[in-house]
């Protein structure tokens, strides 16, 4: 396993390697407090694309990301995590529209689940799926990371943002 940590506008990021592919990315509180030298990139070549492509998207010029991940979950996980795949850059879908898309309409809680157990934030784009109300609802690192998150992706495309 490998670890790095990336700084970026929304915060420190946590990532997490195997030789083949990324695991997990994490979101860092701000008063955690990383040596300077945790920042140096490891000698992972996996590690180094996923830090070139967060770079490439948080300048805007990265729109879908081409490097190895694999998370671990659930069948009915994995579904979901799959289809937040689907989800273009710039636009953003609700729960209920996630599960019409497995073919499973009442598990509008479960898919909420699934997507907070989402372990790879911004690869697997969990932030574009929002409330049916169009609110921002839940998510792992911060109402205030979701729209971000939303705001830079509308900024950088062409999108009027909502797919519902």
């Amino acid at each position: 396993m490998f670890t790095s940590y990336y700084s970026s506008p929304i915060g420190v990021l946590k990532i997490i390697a195997t030789n083949d592919h990324i695991q997990e990315i994490l979101f860092l509180d701000e008063e955690t407090n990383v040596e300077e030298n945790k920042f140096a990139i490891p000698k992972n070549n996996v590690i180094v694309k996923c830090r070139q492509e967060l770079d490439e998207y948080f300048k805007g010029k990265r729109k879908i990301f081409s490097v190895a991940f694999h998370q671990k979950g659930t069948p009915f996980q994995e579904k979901v995590w799959n289809e937040l795949m689907h989800i273009p850059y710039g636009k953003m879908v609700s729960y209920a529209h996630i599960s019409e898309s497995i073919k499973n309409k009442n598990a509008v809680r479960a898919v909420g689940t699934a997507n907070g157990s989402n372990h790879l934030p911004i690869i697997v784009p969990c932030h574009r799926v929002i409330g049916a109300n169009g609110k921002l609802t839940g998510y792992g690192g911060g109402i205030w990371r979701k729209q971000w998150l939303i705001e830079h992706e509308l900024n950088h495309s062409k999108n009027n943002g909502l797919l519902f």
